[in-house]
């Protein structure tokens, strides 16, 4: 464990002259109170910094705003974008009254899971390994006032620019709707800048191992490993951050978001999970695939409550335009070895320790810690009752007859029905306090104003549909 001396160590030795103190927001966005660092000492380390957690939303009132924005010592990362040298420091919000980690705090809340699953016996150490996709563009506009709406999206890769006039000529190679994955430059025009996102992270501590383009024109991921669940949610925002900032760099804009364009695929945050116990993977066993009766369970509870898991795991109203059939988006709730259709992939690894689950349908819009957490705490419920997924389904499942299709349960098709899933089935969240009741109806209560604005606002389909008629 790093101590309060050895950060402070470090803070000479490198010349650091900011601390930045990063925390995430329920909605996942990462936030920062950016602090001299002549002005840090042990106390501040080691006890925390006062801070006003009003202004944040879902968060305290105002007449019980003071925090403690509690560092994480594990948890450091030096800046590369600064213009000076900065220490980033990952924190805990800390309720001062108690001294216990804030029930609202999503960091909190995924270190009480890792804890949940110690206490209740199951295995000791949680794996998570994600792979964010998202897209880069050139130019995008979008506005929304009182006399309209619209936005536009413009790229050299889209397949739109192909008779566009450029200054300097068009080279017209350039990947073709659902055709970027993946041809070699120069179609795929953007090697040199996720390069330097992977390398970036590398230079950063992140574990990663690869980076390609994705099946959609402008649409990339960069490979980050697994870790244990914090360590890998708090990698997430590193990554996020890290895509953003060498993006703008390169005079280009980076984005998250699900379905930016409606033609074409969308971005998702395959999530895959293994549980371990004394250096032993649980999940390997002489089952499916080489699965643990453990395993199945984990999966049988995660399908269980898959619909309430939606309100985290996929968070906005734009994630369910990705999540429909025809752009490889994992709508059927069934698993499978073979079969990358199915939400829960079994992928295919050498030898038990890489037995894991892949799950597909999470997006990159969830908030890491909350996302991992409810996937874990549903697979534990599963674990606790022995929930059976059923039979394995190795055919795709996209050509399945009506008939059986039907008998496929699914995820939510809606913001607004995840919401009312989770309103009626979040008691497995709130074992062992990982999730408290009053953080998931103030988490919920932010969600409902972004449907209520998605549901009240006209968009520009229904003017083309509507106008006329």
């Amino acid at each position: 464990m790093a101590k309060a001396t050895d950060i402070l160590a470090r803070i000479k030795d490198e010349e650091i002259e900011w601390i930045d103190l990063r925390f995430t927001d329920p909605k996942g966005k990462w936030q920062h109170l950016t602090m001299v660092a002549s002005v840090i000492g042990e106390d501040e380390l080691e006890d925390g910094l006062m801070f006003d957690g009003s202004s944040i939303e879902g968060w305290k009132a105002i007449n019980e705003s003071d925090m403690i924005l509690k560092p994480d010592l594990e948890a450091v990362y030096i800046d590369p974008f600064s213009a000076t040298p900065m220490m980033i420091i990952c924190c805990d919000i800390v309720e001062p009254s108690t001294g216990d980690l804030y029930s609202r705090d999503p960091r909190s809340t995924a270190k009480r899971a890792e804890a949940f699953v110690k206490s209740s016996k199951v295995g000791d150490t949680v794996y998570v390994g994600p792979e964010a996709e998202f897209f880069m563009f050139d130019d995008v506009k979008f506005y929304d006032d009182y006399t309209g709406n619209g936005f536009k999206i413009d790229d050299i890769e889209l397949p739109t620019n192909s008779g566009r006039e450029y200054d300097g000529g068009n080279m017209a190679h350039r990947p073709r709707a659902k055709g970027g994955y993946f041809p070699v430059a120069p179609v795929d025009s953007a090697v040199d800048i996720r390069g330097e996102m992977v390398s970036t992270m590398i230079e950063m501590g992140l574990p990663c191992d690869k980076h390609h383009h994705e099946v959609a024109a402008a649409q990339h991921e960069l490979g980050l490993t697994f870790g244990t669940l914090v360590q890998t949610a708090d990698r997430m925002q590193v990554y996020k951050y890290v895509v953003q900032q060498v993006a703008h760099a390169y005079g280009k804009t980076a984005t998250f978001m699900p379905k930016p364009i409606k033609t074409d695929n969308g971005s998702g945050m395959h999530t895959h999970i293994s549980i371990w116990a004394k250096g032993k993977p649980l999940f390997a066993g002489t089952g499916y695939a080489g699965l643990s009766d453990m395993c199945l369970y984990f999966i049988g509870g995660v399908i269980k409550h898959a619909k309430s898991l939606n309100a985290f795991t996929n968070p906005t109203t734009n994630s369910y335009k990705r999540l429909v059939p025809g752009y490889e988006a994992p709508v059927l709730l069934a698993y499978s070895a073979r079969n990358r259709s199915a939400s829960c992939r079994i992928p295919y690894g050498a030898g038990d320790k890489a037995k894991r689950v892949e799950f597909r349908f999470p997006d990159a819009m969830a908030n890491p810690y909350l996302c991992y957490s409810a996937l874990v705490m549903a697979g534990l419920d599963g674990i606790k009752n022995k929930i059976h997924p059923g039979e394995a389904m190795d055919k795709n499942l996209y050509d399945l007859p009506p008939a059986e299709l039907e008998a496929v349960p699914t995820v939510c098709g809606s913001l607004r029905e995840a919401l009312e899933s989770l309103e009626a089935d979040h008691d497995y969240l709130l074992q062992g306090n990982v999730f408290s009741k009053e953080q998931i109806e103030a988490y919920a209560e932010l969600k409902w104003q972004e449907v209520m604005r998605w549901e009240t606002t006209p968009s520009p389909v229904e003017f083309d549909m509507y106008y006329s008629a």
